[in-house]
């Protein structure tokens, strides 16, 4: 089959919105099929969504038998064979639109945010089949645009690559620094904790480093700098099998999460348990309390708790650990289950 992956992008920056479609499109190449990615830059400044969208709407990709689309607003392109793999909303119009996370409620952004509705549902209704990253994003699907979809959790490009080389003593947290993961929970936590408990936090920052020195500062401010370690930096792949691999637990705290994140994944095939929120939306589909992880309220003295017991009980921490390594193929999160999934 002659395939094009259809997605937007930023400029320079990685993450799991590039993954997704470079890891797709080699195992779909692994299984015989010819490949086409086609990504467009994209800005999501509100300003620029309108004119950015009738863009996308004027693409036309021919000679291929499927597209498959990603991120906002691919989904947009015209193709009698579309198939939608639905990461999220522009959410600051959508499920974010009466929080402090979305633009000013003037005449000019509602307006907008009708437009964004009549395109969607418009877009969303052309495709063969919508496929969701979780029951998340499925419910807003349902719940915005009464559309039904199924969800399709994304794989590891290489699961097999990580291992577990033993329980140390840091809970890590991998991702890009950013307000809206929270990695500031976790050093607010280890001022509570009573333990000899280690953090590790490592991932580039999105906003310029200011959120990485302000985690520096909050660090030293409450007395853990030996306890903790701060990088910011992109982390390779190899060194981050090898920081997972000898963690103790992997943390993970988005503020209500599109999916259950790729962290989640990493360490589940390194049979490490993972420490979460109530509150992180899509992670809790994957972790589940005291079965593969450990969930608490999002305070940092019932964080302190969990990470003073993930520390003092390594038998609980390998049980977990090995339960959430079968998480895994009880949720079949493999490219079998993908691209059968995508192409049927």
């Amino acid at each position: 089959m002659r395939i094009a992956l259809f997605s937007s992008y930023s400029p320079f920056v990685n993450g799991s919105g590039r993954f997704i479609v470079e890891w797709l499109d080699q195992k779909l190449r692994e299984h015989g099929h010819q490949v086409e990615s086609i990504y467009l830059p994209f800005s999501d400044h509100p300003r620029d969504l309108l004119s950015q969208m009738t863009a996308f709407r004027a693409v036309r990709i021919e000679g291929v038998d499927r597209v498959i689309c990603f991120l906002p607003p691919a989904y947009l392109v015209q193709h009698p064979n579309k198939v939608l793999w639905f990461m999220h909303h522009f959410r600051a119009f959508y499920d974010l639109w009466n929080t402090d996370r979305t633009p000013p409620h003037t005449r000019y952004y509602e307006s907008l945010r009708r437009s964004i509705f009549r395109a969607d549902g418009i877009a969303l209704r052309e495709a063969r089949a919508i496929f969701t990253n979780s029951r998340v994003v499925q419910k807003r699907l349902k719940t915005f645009n009464n559309v039904d979809s199924r969800v399709l959790y994304p794989p590891l490009l290489n699961p097999t690559a990580y291992g577990n080389a033993g329980y140390g003593e840091e809970v890590v947290y991998v991702s890009r620094l950013s307000p809206h993961k929270r990695q500031r929970l976790l050093l607010e936590a280890m001022a509570h904790t009573k333990t000899a408990v280690r953090v590790k936090i490592c991932g580039l920052d999105d906003i310029g480093g200011a959120y990485a020195e302000e985690l520096l500062q909050l660090a030293s401010s409450i007395g853990a700098s030996e306890r903790v370690l701060i990088e910011n930096r992109w982390i390779p792949e190899h060194e981050k099998r090898d920081i997972i691999g000898r963690s103790l637990a992997i943390a993970y705290f988005p503020l209500d999460g599109d999916s259950y994140g790729y962290s989640s994944l990493e360490g589940a095939h390194s049979c490490k348990p993972l420490l979460t929120t109530t509150d992180s939306g899509g992670v809790l589909e994957f972790v589940a309390h005291e079965r593969n992880g450990l969930v608490c309220d999002p305070d940092a003295k019932a964080i302190a708790e969990s990470l003073d017991r993930l520390y003092s009980d390594r038998k609980l921490v390998e049980e977990l650990g090995c339960e959430a390594n079968k998480t895994v193929q009880k949720l079949r999160i493999n490219w079998d289950s993908v691209i059968h999934d995508l192409l049927a």
